[in-house]
């Protein structure tokens, strides 16, 4: 399975392994693979057990009973955690005391992540630093690790997080950016920090070479890496072959930096075959040329980066609702927005009596905000007086 796994898998996906008796919990994706490659896979196995020759450790049990957490849904989901014959209840339960969790936090935190009671002592400190070198106060790292304890509790890579987080202060990123990267993407930490290097000089070099100044750089890569920590977990190749893919269908540089702005680098998560693919459905269902479509992709880059099927499911259901290609082609950033999103918002102009077929199909386009702010005008309009009954006729 993990031969079908491609390097271009940027979710945070964690291995629950609540049934496997083989592998060690909290290991991601990624980190597995790599272990399998360099053969360092035993290494991570220490809790490997035959779960049908065990029995329960009566401490483990008896101790977080006393913590009243729900031994049941431990069973259920990770039984093999209370198979291990050395488990630190107390001390992880004292520590979590110690940065102010009450009773009901600590027996959540150790419900949904059972393997914390597996970390020693001193691993459970060294994260707990490194977590508050990069929080305002443990009132806000304990409700970090209240909503994300398999983020903290993953301590095999500890080096690396701590090398990785320095550098990400070197490089600019607010400490409450660095912190949300913790718990949203924690695989960027597990990587050795030059991965991480070559990374950020491939895209400063890149930002370069498309006609960026010097003097903006800073400000674009940490902006750019706030909204889409993911594209850490990319490699170089990908992001220059994505780079060719854009500049071989005549995108010129600034263009090229546009699309990469406004797509907040989630564009070096496509494929070329995959942008290849939208592109041609998008040009086949608007009959444009190249030149046409180049301009409705810088319009819109939903053209770009979403697949085939998700354009088809948006283009069948604006069509439904009685809008036209021509619309469409007119205002493509409605392709934005989900099928659902544009039903509602149709619905709810259509209860103002406003006919979106007739209309400008630019009102339902934006944010939530964006559209709130629209229906209030449009509402507003509607219910203004034709004239002023008390004005003078003359």
């Amino acid at each position: 399975m993990l031969r079908g796994m491609t390097n271009s898998t940027t979710h945070v996906f964690t291995l629950s392994l609540a049934r496997s008796q083989h592998c060690k919990p909290l290991l991601t994706l990624s980190s597995l693979w790599n272990n399998v490659k360099d053969g360092s896979f035993l290494l991570h196995s220490s809790y490997t057990t035959d779960i049908k020759s065990k029995v329960e450790n009566k401490r483990t049990v008896e101790n977080l009973y006393r913590l009243s957490v729900d031994i049941k849904k431990i069973r259920r989901l990770k039984e093999w955690v209370l198979f291990q014959d050395a488990a630190y209840v107390k001390e992880t339960a004292n520590t979590l005391r110690e940065m102010g969790a009450d009773k009901t936090a600590i027996a959540n935190i150790l419900e949904r992540c059972p393997e914390a009671i597996l970390r020693t002592p001193a691993e459970i400190n060294s994260q707990r630093d490194l977590w508050q070198s990069v929080c305002q106060n443990e009132k806000q790292l304990v409700k970090l690790i209240e909503q994300f304890p398999e983020s903290f509790f993953t301590v095999e890579h500890h080096e690396n997080q701590k090398s990785n987080v320095q550098f990400f202060q070197e490089l600019g990123l607010k400490n409450n950016i660095i912190s949300r990267f913790f718990t949203s993407a924690p695989d960027i930490f597990y990587k050795p920090v030059e991965k991480n290097k070559h990374i950020v000089e491939t895209l400063q070099r890149m930002y370069l070479n498309l006609g960026g100044s010097n003097a903006n750089m800073k400000i674009w890569l940490l902006k750019l890496l706030s909204q889409n920590p993911f594209i850490l977990l990319n490699s170089s190749t990908a992001v220059q072959e994505n780079l060719e893919f854009l500049q071989k269908k005549d995108f010129t540089d600034s263009e090229v930096l546009q699309l990469l702005s406004r797509l907040k680098g989630f564009i070096f998560n496509l494929s070329p075959n995959t942008m290849q693919k939208s592109m041609f459905f998008s040009k086949d269902v608007f009959k444009c040329s190249d030149q046409e479509l180049k301009e409705l992709v810088l319009k819109c880059p939903a053209l770009l980066y979403n697949s085939v099927p998700i354009l088809e499911e948006r283009l069948k259901g604006l069509l439904k609702e009685g809008i036209s290609v021509d619309q469409i082609k007119e205002t493509p950033m409605v392709l934005e927005l989900t099928t659902q999103i544009v039903q509602y918002r149709i619905k709810k102009l259509a209860a103002l009596g406003y006919n979106i077929k007739n209309g400008n199909l630019g009102n339902l386009n934006g944010t939530k905000r964006d559209f709130e702010a629209t229906y209030c005008r449009i509402q507003a309009k509607r219910e203004r007086p034709m004239f002023n009954p008390v004005a003078p006729l003359d």
